[in-house]
């Protein structure tokens, strides 16, 4: 960190034949009020200030439009003598495109020092200082040129560079009370998720704090993912990648949601109106677009309003993923009433079993179907569909009654069959329920 003291001792020596008196004079208050300004700065770093205060004094200080950006060249904070700070914001973004600035930056991160981008074409020189946190150089503080009657090119620098390290503080803060404030909110969501509250007392507590509305009917998504193999050495910055990217999805479209991240799964607990369906297909393209590799699935739990529901809400969302991932529907978000005799049929481990039972049940209608181009299975369903009508079946495959009713015997010859059987009728139908839901291995 510059040292003023040291700066001082340069300025305020005695001048020479050569040197002006009024030179030395502009330069020793130029002096006292950069230390002013370091003590200012010193200050908000021991009380509890934030960005908005830095950025506001050395403008104020400066005479200068001064902001803080992020790595993406986003204004997190500005602010400019006379100006409200959405304006001061917008002022920046007109000159953060300029195309030299981005090596400036990448000099400002590799050399932890501030540095200056000249006065050219027209656009004021800018000063651009890196906000250290640790090793991670998350946001950069950018000084437009400011008045030459109140700072040198020099001094200017030593007050950017130091706001800037006031700045790292200021962040480094943040951080540490985010990270525990996210602790003590996971550890909550969690106690939610798992019902380990003790009794009803306790989770409508944990939901209140949480912002939850037991008024509102919600429902718990849970969003699984997977990492391709290839992917396999950076993996852990990947998934981090991929939960950041959900919550950021999520807490956009859905401000009141409750979103808490876990190694592999994002769960969220929404409110039912609108569909979270269309929701999760929705965050489901996102997540195509940002990461092609990644396999993704989202399961949707019954609804919930008393915050004792929402574990059981919770439970539902996991096992529609579960059984999502076993029927090989990568890139699908289903609720867990839609699952129907599904969520049955494949609480079965051996998905070995499924198989050699409908193959048993329907083996010979398939090897009919294959070698004769026969639509007999599609027409056993949507006859099963329509409680066993001809009529209706037929206006659905558009095929006259007499053909579904021949369709339907020479099923039951193939299969042997009686469809007219209640037990028949059921093992078939079970049969085809796991040939619709079961990848062919």
């Amino acid at each position: 960190m510059p040292d003023p003291t040291q700066a001082a001792s340069r300025l305020t020596a005695q001048p020479t034949p050569r040197e002006n008196p009024r030179d030395v004079d502009r330069e020793n208050a130029v002096l006292r009020e950069l230390v002013t300004v370091y003590r200012h700065l010193s200050g908000l770093a021991m009380q509890d200030a934030d960005l908005a205060g830095v950025v506001q004094l050395i403008s104020e200080r400066a005479s200068a439009t001064v902001a803080v950006v992020s790595q993406l060249m986003d204004v997190q904070t500005a602010s400019s003598p006379g100006l409200p700070p959405e304006k001061a914001a917008a002022l920046v973004r007109d000159h953060v495109v300029h195309p030299r600035l981005g090596q400036v930056l990448r000099a400002s991160r590799l050399s932890q020092r501030a540095l200056r981008l000249p006065n050219v074409g027209g656009v004021p020189a800018i000063i651009v200082a890196p906000i250290l946190v640790g090793d991670e150089v998350p946001s950069y503080l950018i000084t437009l040129d400011p008045a030459e009657e109140s700072f040198g090119e020099d001094m200017s620098l030593l007050v950017t560079e130091h706001a800037a390290t006031i700045c790292g503080v200021i962040l480094g803060r943040e951080r540490v009370v985010a990270a525990a404030a996210r602790r003590v909110r996971d550890d909550l969501v969690e106690g939610l998720l798992l019902g380990r509250g003790r009794d009803a007392d306790d989770a409508a507590r944990w939901a209140a704090h949480l912002g939850y509305d037991p008024t509102r009917s919600h429902n718990v998504a849970a969003i699984a993912f997977e990492l391709p193999p290839a992917r396999a050495g950076d993996a852990e910055a990947l998934r981090q990648r991929i939960r950041e990217s959900i919550e950021h999805f999520m807490t956009t479209r859905a401000p009141e949601a409750i979103v808490s991240a876990r190694e592999a799964e994002v769960v969220v607990v929404v409110a039912s109106a609108p569909d979270p369906r269309k929701l999760g297909q929705a965050c489901l393209a996102r997540l195509a677009e940002l990461f092609p590799g990644a396999k993704v699935v989202i399961g949707i739990g019954g609804p919930c309003k008393d915050p004792e529901e929402i574990a059981r809400s919770y439970d539902q969302a996991h096992r529609t993923t579960q059984t999502l991932w076993r029927l090989g529907r990568t890139g699908a978000a289903a609720a867990f009433e839609d699952l129907g005799i599904h969520r049955l049929l494949l609480q079965v481990p051996d998905l070995g079993e499924l198989r050699s039972f409908a193959a048993e049940v329907l083996g010979k209608l398939s090897d009919h179907e294959h070698e004769h181009k026969s639509e007999y299975l599609s027409t056993l369903a949507c006859y099963f569909r329509e409680n066993n009508s001809p009529q209706r079946a037929s206006r659905l495959l558009h095929v006259h009654p007499n053909t579904v009713a021949y369709r339907i015997k020479r099923i039951e010859e193939i299969t042997g069959l009686r469809l007219d059987n209640y037990r028949d009728r059921l093992i078939a139908q079970v049969a085809l329920e796991i040939l619709d839901a079961l990848p062919e291995a």
